[in-house]
């Protein structure tokens, strides 16, 4: 899925990269109709994209899987192309 992070030009830009991981955990609750009990895990990959240019130059948007196991929290993880 590809997730667009335009909501995090929005706040200070000192604040950009930590809003583009809470617009991904967003985006990924509402698409994948995450429960209240379930659990939402990001590999670290997706945190290396997010912050690679810095905190205050995070990516317009950024391409992601998502799985869902029975008993284990979803995986936000990297496509690798």
């Amino acid at each position: 899925m590809t997730i667009p992070l335009r909501a995090a030009w929005n706040v200070p830009r000192t604040r950009r990269a930590n809003r583009a991981i809470a617009e991904i955990r967003i985006h990924v609750s509402r698409h994948m109709k995450m429960t209240d009990d379930e659990d939402l895990w990001i590999d670290e990959a997706v945190n290396h994209a997010i912050w690679s240019r810095g905190m205050q130059h995070p990516p317009r948007k950024i391409r992601v899987v998502c799985t869902r196991e029975e008993g284990f929290p979803i995986e936000v993880k990297l496509l690798e192309a």
